[in-house]
């Protein structure tokens, strides 16, 4: 590829050097540095790439893009730009030939909801014919491929890779979620979406090396939605005002609102013996009931969401009927059938808010009891144990307190901790340390009508002790006491 070529979506300055010359390879990890390459300084939050300039280029590099002034021999042609953050999403959609031209983009933001919306999209599309891609949390989906997440959103080079492969792979559409780091850092810059979605915003995501304040968590939630042809957006949310300053997009939107494109309303929770779940119609831009075996009134959201974006594929209503029956998300409120005298299910709730949301949704189920299983992660807030200790003291009928991540942290001292909130309020609750043992506890000691959480771990199918990843995934765990048989059944 022609250097030129590769700069021509951005703003630059040639600091020393030219740029009709041809490169092999487009590159920001300086231990990828070969001959030909195009490395890209990244301003990291642990490394900064300029610290690197001298080293790549002693490796023949040929080409540095930089925002800060480096040393080098005068043969390196370096072009300057305001951030190289979006230079690489730029360089990186013209080297893979801006494939996100050729599919349906759909992005999709908010605090709480992505992943399991994004499950939902794909489900609908796929059912409907529309071969789709999947960027998110848990993992990248392309064809038959599933490759496991580092980040919500990975880095934009990544991002630009997946769709190619997507579209080598035969896909016609991606649905991916954006996290507002996603977004302040320009990993989803280098190309419009046809489709941005907001599903709800709440604090989180603030501190040190996330962001300074509420205002720039909205701001950076907000700038999706002035990259995109068609916005779609949660009537309900408070902060629906702010997300929408300065946007470019269609405006459409969902909720209960009576002012909603899209309504919901007659909303019932059904308990079918061991799995939860909710219906409601649906007003509006379309007319339909909606049937879905995950429990909640999140689960409401996340499915209008669903149904916001699919009807401008025209899909049939009997086929986003049929995917939303079936649609099971690894690690969201994820029902394990285990006996149909109570239910079983886990999922990724590992904050005090997301826990308190968890909780407070089934117990509008009025289960006999309500039992929460979780711990938390080492090396992380102290406080965090203390405020889900004392959410799961209120609202759950039984805690069984056990180990998450400990991490380089003694298991003990993580337990006693979350004891200290528990005691704040007046639940029952036992310490079962390891955390099979305590799955094992959980299930064997059931009452009819119970409905047991387990929480923390969600899609993760490892436990990280003194640094080092152990395989357990709960699914297994509870297998193995299935086998076993000393339940109710």
């Amino acid at each position: 590829m022609q250097l030129k070529t590769l700069l021509e979506d951005m703003e630059y300055q040639v600091v020393q050097g030219h740029i009709d010359q041809e490169i092999s390879a487009l590159i920001y990890d300086s231990r990828k540095a070969a001959p030909g390459a195009v490395f890209v300084c990244i301003c990291g939050a642990v490394r900064d790439g300029h610290d690197f300039a001298k080293e790549v280029t002693e490796k023949g590099c040929p080409v540095l893009i930089v925002q800060k002034d480096v040393e080098v021999s005068a043969d390196v042609t370096v072009i300057r730009v305001e951030d190289t953050r979006l230079a690489l999403a730029q360089a990186s959609a013209a080297f893979f030939g801006h494939p996100a031209k050729e599919l349906t983009t759909i992005g999709i933001t908010g605090t709480k909801g992505k992943t399991t919306a994004t499950y939902m999209v794909r489900s609908i599309l796929e059912h409907s014919g529309y071969k789709t891609g999947l960027i998110g949390t848990i993992e990248t989906i392309i064809g038959e491929e599933k490759i496991p997440s580092a980040n919500t959103t990975p880095e934009s080079y990544v991002v630009q890779e997946s769709f190619r492969k997507m579209v080598d792979a035969g896909c016609k559409c991606v649905v991916m979620e954006v996290s507002s780091q996603g977004l302040m850092l320009h990993r989803v810059s280098g190309f419009v979406f046809d489709y941005g979605i907001f599903t709800n915003l709440e604090p989180d995501h603030i501190g040190p090396n996330e962001h300074k304040d509420l205002a720039d968590y909205i701001h950076c939630k907000s700038l999706l939605f002035r990259q995109c042809r068609q916005g779609i957006f949660n009537a309900d949310d408070s902060h629906l005002e702010e997300i929408l300053q300065g946007h470019t997009c269609e405006v459409e939107t969902y909720g209960f609102s009576e002012n909603a494109d899209l309504r919901a309303s007659n909303v019932h929770l059904m308990d079918k013996g061991g799995t939860l779940g909710v219906a409601y119609h649906m007003s509006g831009k379309l007319d339909m009931d909606v049937e879905i075996d995950i429990p909640g009134k999140f689960s409401v959201y996340n499915s209008m969401t669903a149904i916001a974006i699919c009807r401008h594929f025209g899909v049939k209503e009997e086929t986003i009927l049929d995917s939303l029956s079936k649609i099971r998300v690894k690690g969201r409120v994820e029902i394990v059938p285990v006996s149909s005298k109570f239910t079983l299910m886990i999922d990724y709730a590992h904050n005090a808010m997301s826990l308190e949301s968890l909780l407070s949704t089934l117990k509008e189920y009025h289960p006999k009891r309500l039992v929460c299983l979780f711990g938390c992660g080492g090396n992380r807030s102290r406080d965090r144990r203390f405020q889900m200790g004392e959410v799961s003291s209120k609202l759950a009928d039984l805690t069984i307190v056990t180990s998450d991540n400990p991490r380089n942290e003694e298991p003990q001292a993580i337990l006693d901790d979350i004891v200290t909130g528990v005691q704040k309020a007046d639940g029952e609750y036992v310490t079962i340390i390891d955390r099979a043992e305590a799955i094992r506890y959980a299930i064997e000691n059931a009452k009819e009508g119970d409905v047991i959480v387990l929480a923390g771990k969600g899609h993760e199918d490892y436990q990280e002790i003194k640094g080092q990843k152990h395989h357990m995934d709960e699914r297994e765990l509870v297998a193995d006491v299935v086998k076993d048989g000393r339940f109710i059944k």
